[in-house]
């Protein structure tokens, strides 16, 4: 039998509700989900490589689904899939500016590799306003991200922000 691997891949600094939205769902669509941590070169990361992965982590073994690894990489994506053994990468879509990135993301990895498809996931509705980046500037302006993340990922935010005095409000 064929286990079907899917890799979703993120930089999730922080990982929202809306991450988690995907991954749950991602979960049912395959037998193995790699949930793949990378930095964003484009990105200035709140938390290092080391931390979001060990966040992720926990997260995702808050929820008790034993399908899924968490793994750190710093290469191309569909290098990244290959060596996971991944036929799937999931991308979660949250709206038209999403969809436009992805769609021309997902062109250019054909291109790489025509042997991993690319699936999409619409963000559940109530989710979809949701963005790492909104997060961090919410909490750095003194908002309350109580909403956007689970609890424990709100206390790291706001640490961190306050520790390397982010702080604006």
């Amino acid at each position: 039998m064929t286990i079907r691997t899917g890799v979703y891949p993120g930089t999730f600094d922080p990982i929202t509700l809306g991450h988690m939205d995907i991954i749950r769902r991602s979960a049912k669509l395959v037998d193995r989900l790699v949930i793949g941590v990378t930095t964003n070169i484009a990105k200035a990361p709140l938390f290092t490589d080391d931390e979001r992965i060990a966040i992720v982590r926990r997260e995702v073994e808050a929820t008790g689904i034993g399908n899924i690894e968490v793994v750190g990489f710093s290469s191309l994506l569909m290098d990244f899939a290959d060596s996971q053994g991944a036929s799937i990468v999931i991308r979660g879509i949250r709206g038209v500016t999403d969809f436009e990135y992805e769609y021309q993301l997902t062109g250019m990895n054909r291109q790489l590799n025509h042997r991993v498809e690319t699936v999409f996931l619409m963000a559940d509705v109530s989710l979809q306003p949701i963005a790492s980046r909104l997060v961090k500037e919410i909490a750095v302006f003194g908002g309350d991200i109580s909403k956007f993340v689970t609890p424990s990922i709100r206390d790291e935010v706001i640490a961190r922000i306050d520790r390397d005095g982010l702080r604006r409000a």
